[in-house]
């Protein structure tokens, strides 16, 4: 189980608080199945919800706490039905080599036209660039900076 200090179980409860369940234990308890998806939505979100249906408050601890030890994952918040569960995110390590921006994407734009069927068109779009309410694709403009930063020569 992983271990957190009070602040920042604190802090991971606010961000958990808008948050919709992902996973729901239903009357079979924890399945293989169910704990897969639950190690699935903490591998893909890190700080999930999960609803227990049922009434028995003791088996929804025994859940909570069976669940954490094998998962290793953080008991974050236990309020009525729901768990609230932190694991660390384990993101592929993507390797920053100098680029900026986010590269190309694909846009769909759809051109009304009269009483015709609307054109659409999909279009490869560079991370600088952005589509107009009409369709158009405009470059975005460069970020000004200040005076005594353009005179210093930062």
């Amino acid at each position: 189980m992983l271990k957190l200090s009070p602040a920042q179980r604190s802090e991971l409860r606010s961000e958990a608080h808008g948050l919709s369940p992902v996973v729901m234990i239903g009357e079979a308890g924890l399945t293989p199945a169910v704990m897969k998806e639950i190690d699935h939505g903490l591998n893909a979100h890190g700080l999930i919800k999960v609803r227990v249906f049922g009434d028995d408050r003791e088996k929804r601890i025994g859940f909570y706490e069976s669940i954490c030890t094998e998962l290793q994952a953080a008991p974050i918040q236990h309020i009525g039905k729901l768990l609230v569960l932190y694991r660390p995110k384990v993101d592929a390590e993507k390797e920053v080599s100098g680029k900026r921006g986010k590269g190309l994407r694909e846009v769909t734009i759809v051109k009304p036209s009269g009483i015709r069927k609307p054109t659409v068109t999909k279009v490869m779009v560079k991370g600088n660039e952005r589509v107009t309410f009409g369709g158009n694709i405009k470059r975005a403009k460069t970020r000004q900076t200040s005076k005594k930063k353009r005179a210093l020569g930062e």
